[in-house]
């Protein structure tokens, strides 16, 4: 079974910076996209970032120029580095991989738990 864990969130005032890490674990072959989603208090989930195996990057208007997607294929990692945060970056951020083929098995996408990330003004 393939399991992703999300770290990094926390508090931070306004301006400030955080990194997001997400490690995808289990018998796996390929991972086509990886990408972060954040859901706001009463808001529904929402893109943040995604990037291809190939290193192709798409970003939310929102946070194009503050915020960095990467990734490791080797490693099976994403991070998200965000810069200059603001109050509206406030939410649980989730990661999201997919299609992930492993031996025998291909999952449409996987889900990461959430990790907490609160922006003060």
């Amino acid at each position: 079974q393939v399991q992703l864990v999300e770290s990094g969130g926390g508090l931070v005032q306004a301006g400030g910076s955080l990194r997001l890490s997400c490690a995808a674990s289990g018998n796996i072959l390929s991972i086509n996209d990886m990408g972060w989603y954040r859901q706001a208090p009463g808001k529904q989930r929402e893109l943040v970032a995604t990037i291809s195996s190939a290193g192709n990057t798409n970003y939310a208007d929102s946070v194009k120029g503050r915020f960095t997607i990467s990734r490791d294929n080797a490693k099976n990692t994403v991070l998200l580095q965000m810069n200059n945060l603001k109050p509206e970056d406030t939410g649980v951020y989730y990661c999201n991989a997919g299609p992930v083929s492993g031996p025998g098995r291909w999952y449409r996408e996987v889900w990461g738990q959430g990790t907490l990330v609160t922006v003060s003004s």
